[in-house]
């Protein structure tokens, strides 16, 4: 009767007769998870891109006694939401995204139930079929089912000695285009899978044909914005507006549908790509992948790259921050929106003693609404989120972004170098910033009060559930 209730007569005492309900051979606990049936999907879809030979996870997850070794590690880093790198706050902010790579709550649990049952391998013949591996250098973009990038513009490559210090390399690289294009997605990553290490960030400027001057960002309002009275035609080459700006652990920038970006013949890439030395000589560089819209489709709307600053400005002496030895720390930052704005992704940017990010939206008339929240970072994993079309916040002219940037310069630290030193604001990895990489998207009167319409007449975070079915 295992695992059924049984209801009968017993007998208590001589003459006493009574009804008992025997305790259920409880069903025992559930039964303890396998790696070949159970876990080894979830490593499949969520692990595996990364968890492989030549890869650039420190381990592979292909096979049970590959992984066996780490399952104390793999238990831990899943409970706390480390791996797979999706470090936002699931309870304020927007909640659904188009690239979502983090575990549900039940896949979760049963990588943590397989590790307290012992991991177990259970049947090889459960295993399911075994998927591609990487075997090289190869684009997010291609591997998430976009197809090749239609353009490959490729920097120069920096030979890093095995003890140096960091070094800004920055070349330039010509636009090959013999018509305007316009751009639907771009993807920046370095040129060889040994430069992964030794690479840290890389931002592709738009050198700008004169022409297409409308590419220069003025919706904005912060110490750092052109005024429009002194936008030029010269600016169209000297100001340099970001094609994308990529650090480690980041795909893709994927732009809201009818939104681009705009390259003309005659433009080039002017990099700025901060590598660090590892401990071996390595030489690397950066490729930017251009996936264009069909040839003589323009899109609605111009998309802008912006580095919301979690840091105050001191003016003329450039960003003000001050970290003590042994402390949590925190800086803020505000930025005036010029324009209803539409915000389609966010990725937040730190070196190594960065700990979390806020990004809060003060409307004009006092409110303020979370717009993300990364509670958890990671300077290993420069997480992109791009938000979901039906989950993409609106706000009206006159709010201010407000970044709110926290640092961890203790012992607790595992990243931090040397909890004994003051940090302040700098470019090199054992200096700190905070910035709110997002892209924004400009609205018309009539086309903001149109998304009010479609939003219950509220700005700000649609009320969208989170996404259950992810990415694969």
């Amino acid at each position: 009767m295992t695992g059924r209730a049984f209801v009968g007569w017993q007998v208590i005492s001589a003459g006493v007769v009574t009804l008992a309900l025997a305790a259920p051979a409880q069903a025992a606990e559930a039964k303890t998870p396998t790696f070949s049936k159970d876990v080894a999907p979830i490593f499949q879809s969520k692990c595996q891109k990364c968890h492989q030979p030549n890869s650039i996870a420190p381990m592979s997850l292909i096979t049970f006694q590959e992984s066996r070794p780490w399952a104390r590690a793999i238990k831990e880093r899943v409970m706390t939401r480390q791996m797979p790198p999706w470090h936002i706050n699931q309870s304020v902010g927007v909640q659904k995204f188009q690239n979502d790579m983090s575990l549900t709550p039940d896949q979760i649990d049963t990588i943590v139930r397989w590790v307290d049952g012992g991991s177990p391998q259970g049947d090889p013949k459960d295993l399911p079929k075994p998927v591609a591996l990487l075997t090289n250098n190869e684009w997010q973009g291609v591997m998430d089912g976009f197809g090749p990038p239609d353009l490959v513009i490729r920097s120069s490559e920096y030979t890093m000695p095995a003890q140096h210090q960091d070094v800004w390399y920055r070349p330039m690289s010509e636009i090959p285009l013999t018509e305007p294009r316009w751009i639907r997605m771009v993807e920046i990553r370095p040129t060889n899978l040994q430069a992964r290490k030794i690479l840290h960030h890389s931002v592709a400027y738009q050198v700008l044909n004169p022409d297409n001057v409308q590419a220069i960002n003025t919706g904005i309002q912060d110490s750092r914005s052109l005024s429009p009275t002194q936008l030029t035609a010269d600016d169209a080459v000297n100001r340099r507006p970001m094609l994308m700006e990529w650090a480690i652990g980041k795909g893709y920038d994927r732009y809201m549908e009818q939104t681009g970006k705009l390259v003309m013949p005659g433009e080039k890439i002017s990099w700025d790509q901060h590598i660090h030395a590892v401990g071996e000589e390595i030489a690397g560089g950066s490729e930017l992948g251009l996936w264009f819209y069909p040839q003589g489709q323009a899109p609605k709307k111009r998309s802008y790259l912006v580095g919301f600053t979690g840091i105050k400005s001191r003016g003329k002496d450039g960003p003000y921050l001050d970290i003590p030895p042994n402390m949590i720390a925190h800086s803020e930052g505000f930025t005036v929106l010029k324009e209803h704005t539409l915000i389609t992704n966010f990725q937040p940017h730190f070196h190594l003693r960065g700990k979390a990010m806020l990004v809060e939206a003060i409307l004009p008339d006092g409110q303020t609404q979370v717009v993300s929240h990364v509670d958890n970072f990671n300077f290993n994993w420069m997480t992109n989120y791009i938000y979901a079309e039906d989950a993409i916040p609106a706000f009206p002219k006159g709010t201010i972004i407000h970044v709110t940037a926290w640092y961890d310069n203790t012992k607790a630290n595992k990243n931090n170098p040397d909890p004994d030193q003051w940090v302040g604001y700098g470019d090199r990895t054992v200096d700190e910033m905070a910035h709110a990489w997002m892209n924004v998207v400009y609205l018309s009167d009539a086309e903001y009060q149109d998304w009010l319409s479609r939003h219950g007449g509220k700005p700000g975070v649609p009320n969208v559930p989170r996404q259950t079915t992810q990415q694969q």
